[in-house]
């Protein structure tokens, strides 16, 4: 059955409009929260937000629905996604929520739900609540209704946690590093937990104003932060999305560094330390076939999974692995963190960075990726993908590359966008070949 409310991140759309109304958010509220409530203890709830201007009208609707079915809100304002799970897991609260939808436009807002461990919810535990959401609620009686507060020192408590996985006997003496907070949910955290290294921290993106975060900032648009990277002759730029969830590299020369290099480095250091578990690294279909053949030559097995991290998640608890993530900078370190974690992720390349005393470019050129193109073609409405035309582009495309390379196509979870990548050896030909996939896709939307 199709889902009515849960996308492959929670829920998430333009705000104001169904299902991001706060009377849905309410719903939601009361329907987490009467899941989550198993025992005789008194139940909690703890809520993060980026800085999104919906963020208020939604964490208010959110409280009042938990609240409502008995359950104490706990608060912790403009916080980073992990940050929100390592807390939910710290502070013992029952389910954790963070409101925010990641890297979209400040216009949209999400609700991403985690579970008393930290991380996100299960199929089983979605298709609950949203069974819940349109159902009758049972509401806590008056003297049962629960209370909200708010926690002044969540920010000092993750940027501790984050700075306990850089090696203790490292500092950051010396290395000039530009962070890019994509105006959003890590803008106090991540420069003040560089700076408490060491490091000499030169911030972009840390204005926010309810309206500006991901504009032109932040790990979707990196151009600020490249041209501040060579202004400022600096070590390194760090670019986060609004919620802090994944990480791109711009090196010294101002190149943009995606997550296929950063996955290689950090599993490369942990497999030389002996950290890696598993047999392995877990990444995604659309991660390089380069990635692929530096591990192995490193003796590192690459597993794919479907694109979100929530799969790779999923992959990585299953074969307990410890190191995972995507091409766009979800990086997951299950050592550390139990969702994608921008700023940890960023630690792991430092401490590579001043261990192995080498300039970022020389640092992150682990392998030659090979040509990959793609493209996103945005849809009204409908399923282009069933359009017979679209399909015989598919599979003229798939012919064209067999031998030579590889074409994903995929509908985003999260917005109304087909996604269409293809790699191989010719260039040219991986360009062809989307180019006439993406034409068959807007004739049919």
């Amino acid at each position: 059955m199709a889902r009515r409310y849960f996308g492959t991140d929670g829920i998430r759309g333009r705000t104001n409009t169904r299902p991001m109304t706060a009377e849905i958010a309410m719903r939601v509220g009361q329907a987490a929260g009467t899941r989550f409530s198993r025992g005789q203890h008194r139940h909690r709830v703890l809520i993060g937000k980026d800085t999104r201007l919906s963020g208020y009208m939604m964490e208010s609707a959110l409280t009042a629905g938990f609240t409502s079915v008995g359950m104490d809100v706990v608060l912790v304002g403009p916080m980073p996604t992990p940050a929100v799970a390592m807390l939910t897991r710290s502070m013992r609260a029952d389910i954790g929520v963070m409101i925010s939808a990641s890297h979209n436009p400040f216009a949209d807002n999400g609700i991403k739900l985690f579970g008393p461990d930290g991380f996100k919810l299960s199929d089983e535990d979605e298709a609950a609540i949203e069974a819940m959401i349109d159902g009758e609620t049972v509401l806590a009686p008056a003297e049962s209704i629960g209370r909200a507060r708010r926690v002044d020192d969540a920010q000092g408590r993750y940027i501790n946690q984050a700075k306990s996985t850089f090696p203790d006997h490292l500092r950051l003496d010396g290395i000039r590093v530009v962070v890019d907070c994509a105006n959003g949910a890590a803008y106090k955290v991540a420069p003040e937990a560089l700076w408490e290294l060491g490091a000499e921290v030169i911030p972009l993106g840390v204005t926010p104003n309810g309206c500006n975060i991901n504009d032109k900032v932040g790990s979707t648009d990196t151009h600020a932060l490249q041209a501040k990277v060579v202004e400022t002759r600096a070590d390194i730029g760090l670019a986060l999305d609004g919620d802090a969830d994944r990480l791109i590299v711009v090196d010294d020369l101002g190149q943009q560094v995606d997550g296929d290099q950063l996955l290689a480095l950090i599993a490369g250091a942990a497999a030389r330390a002996g950290r890696l578990k598993g047999d392995g690294v877990v990444a995604t279909i659309m991660s390089n076939l380069g990635l692929e053949r530096h591990l192995w030559g490193q003796g590192i097995a690459l597993h794919r999974t479907p694109v979100g991290d929530r799969h790779v998640v999923e992959a990585m608890r299953a074969g307990g692995y410890t190191v995972g993530g995507e091409q766009s900078g979800h990086l997951v370190l299950m050592d550390h963190a139990t969702t994608g974690d921008g700023l940890v992720a960023a630690l792991q390349v430092l401490a590579e960075l001043v261990t192995q005393g080498k300039r970022a470019h020389k640092l992150l050129a682990l392998f030659d990726p090979l040509p990959q193109l793609l493209k996103n073609v945005r849809f009204a409405g409908g399923q282009p993908l069933d359009d017979d035309a679209v399909k015989q582009a598919i599979s003229e495309a798939e012919g064209a590359l067999t031998g030579n390379g590889r074409l994903v196509i995929r509908k985003s979870g999260t917005e109304p966008l087909i996604r269409v990548m293809a790699e191989g050896e010719d260039g040219a030909l991986v360009a062809q070949v989307v180019d006439r996939v993406c034409e068959a896709v807007r004739r049919a939307a």
